[in-house]
């Protein structure tokens, strides 16, 4: 469970850090170990003085301590990388990559969400969390824009029918002081905000908006998934400012219904789809039979009194709205 540090925390600013070129501290210590080292060998072997004791001390001092103290200033960060470096206790700046730095050696990264625990995927963490590289990684944050996909989570919409739906978000961070001191650990907060996100959107909405009162105004979580997608991400990035997280995008990955429904609401649409078939074929069959009347009337081909006019329209729906091929039968007699 993630917990909110103190409300005070709200008000970190990062501090960007321009650390110094690696390569020049690297070369100059490497070299100086080296020399440092063979002094210590030639006065091991050529001298047994006071003062030589004392260089003897200072070489593996120098050798011992400062030397590997130095080599712990390097930091190495990839295109779209950044670190937070704390000194003591104390926030002491962000350094973003990419390139090859020195900086305060006794500065190290932190990063509470150096260990995933989330239930879901998130970006390149997921796919390095298992590898020697993502562990070697763990403390540097990615700027990069990554994805969640959560676990799909079974809801109530409007109606009360429980649906099955999973989303993807696409993220990155903005503020990495945010991100590090805000919440205990990023990533699981953004994941258990979108979930409690995700809630509270769709149960403002019905699965399908067919058969309702003004379904051509009503939207629905199938008919409107633009509408849904810009509310679940503005919903979302409401809650996760706090820790220095833009949402860039929140897209619907899964919709359906839950198992136990789904069967049920599969007949409902299948008949919402005959009733809308006969209605356009009735529609369609009395078009035509209003055509052939008026085009009788107009060429006087024949004059039909109301009866006749009355069989003539049956016989005609019957032929057209009939789902069988129709059987003609011929009348040798008179209709009266």
């Amino acid at each position: 469970m993630n917990t909110i540090q103190n409300n005070d925390e709200k008000s970190i600013v990062e501090r960007t850090i321009s650390g110094t070129s690696g390569m020049p501290i690297l070369l100059v210590n490497t070299i100086l170990m080296l020399a440092v080292g063979g002094l210590l060998i030639f006065k091991l072997r050529h001298s047994t003085s006071a003062l030589s004791s004392v260089m003897i001390g200072a070489c593996i001092f120098y050798l011992s301590f400062i030397g590997p103290v130095v080599y712990c200033g390097l930091k190495v960060l990839r295109p779209r990388e950044a670190v937070v470096l704390v000194l003591f206790g104390k926030y002491y700046g962000t350094l973003r990559g990419p390139g090859f730095f020195w900086v305060n050696p006794f500065a190290q990264a932190f990063n509470p969400a150096s260990t995933n625990t989330t239930s879901g995927s998130i970006g390149e963490n997921a796919e390095t969390a298992g590898s020697a590289e993502g562990r070697k990684q763990r403390k540097t944050l990615s700027l990069k824009v990554m994805t969640l996909n959560n676990n799909k989570q079974k809801i109530n919409d409007q109606l009360g029918n429980p649906i099955i739906i999973g989303i993807a978000v696409f993220w990155k961070v903005v503020n990495t002081a945010q991100a590090v001191f805000n919440v205990d650990n990023y990533l699981e907060f953004l994941s258990i905000q979108c979930d409690s996100a995700l809630r509270n959107i769709v149960r403002l909405y019905p699965y399908d908006s067919a058969g309702m009162d003004d379904a051509a105004d009503e939207q629905s979580l199938r008919g409107s998934s633009d509408e849904i997608s810009r509310k679940l991400a503005a919903e979302i990035q409401s809650k996760v400012a706090l820790a220095g997280l833009e949402i860039l995008e929140a897209r619907i990955t899964h919709l359906s219904y839950a198992p136990e429904i789904a069967a049920a609401m599969l007949q409902r649409q299948q008949a919402a789809a005959v009733i809308d078939a006969r209605k356009m074929i009735v529609e369609g069959a009395v078009s035509m039979v209003e055509m052939a009347l008026h085009k009788l009337n107009d060429k006087n081909i024949i004059h039909l009194d109301e009866e006749r006019k009355a069989a003539m329209i049956s016989n005609l729906l019957v032929v057209l709205c009939s789902h069988k091929d129709t059987q003609p039968v011929v009348n040798s007699g008179s209709l009266y």
